[in-house]
């Protein structure tokens, strides 16, 4: 993170992180099936299902805050950029999961560690991205920065699928990985000043059996949640 911007992390690391067996996190594994469709798309997409959730994580308290649209400046997402985007929220039994607020203080924890402790205002976003139209885009807006400090993205799930090739990239130079996470809760994470991110599209490998990709973004800021006046 110090030296590039991000890091990558395996299950096995993931879970000494939140404190819990990876068990645990498969624990929820199941609420993705239940996701809702995202009906903002402005590609005119229908393979995107979410749920949007926000959080305060102030050392060791993890605290929901009131459900909220999420919003992004059109500097950071110009495809859906300046739109208040109400989501359903994340369900209540797996915000209660003990690896859920293990996770969030964990990566609150690796935040502090590379700035300073602080309140950080976290927003959650489960998504799963499917070929039922031949075709779904991870990241329909391209390469870019989410206008918060740090960003986790965790694959949870990838069934019948290739494509999904992650691409981190120098904000400032060109400097570049590319990989594919593959492993239920593996993550990446970014210093969102200093790399854009992106994943490539995923196609079924089978026409006749659509696949999906699941995957969990949390994303941290220090300055409040963005659309706050």
């Amino acid at each position: 993170m110090r030296e590039r911007g991000f890091g990558v992390l395996a299950p096995a690391d993931v879970a000494a992180l939140c404190g819990h067996p990876p068990a645990a996190l498969a624990a929820m594994r199941g609420s993705w099936d239940r996701l809702p469709e995202d009906t903002y798309l402005k590609d005119g997409g229908r393979y995107r299902r979410r749920r949007h959730s926000c959080f305060v994580v102030e050392g060791d308290a993890v605290t929901q805050a009131p459900h909220r649209a999420h919003w992004q400046p059109r500097d950071y997402n110009a495809l859906h950029g300046g739109m208040r985007r109400w989501f359903e929220p994340i369900e209540a039994d797996v915000v209660a999961q003990p690896a859920w607020g293990g996770l969030l203080r964990g990566l609150g924890r690796l935040c502090s560690a590379l700035d300073r402790a602080r309140p950080w205002y976290v927003e959650a976003h489960q998504f799963r991205i499917d070929t039922s139209d031949g075709i779904g885009r991870p990241t329909p807006e391209g390469a870019h920065r989410d206008g918060v400090d740090y960003v986790a993205v965790l694959v949870v799930d990838r069934a019948g699928i290739k494509g999904g090739e992650t691409r981190v990239f120098a904000a400032d130079g060109p400097d570049g990985q590319r990989f594919t996470l593959t492993e239920p809760w593996s993550l990446l994470f970014l210093d969102d000043a200093r790399v854009i991110h992106e994943s490539t599209p995923i196609q079924p490998q089978d026409d006749r059996d659509p696949g999906h990709r699941d995957s969990l973004v949390l994303t941290y800021r220090a300055a409040g949640f963005q659309g706050d006046s």
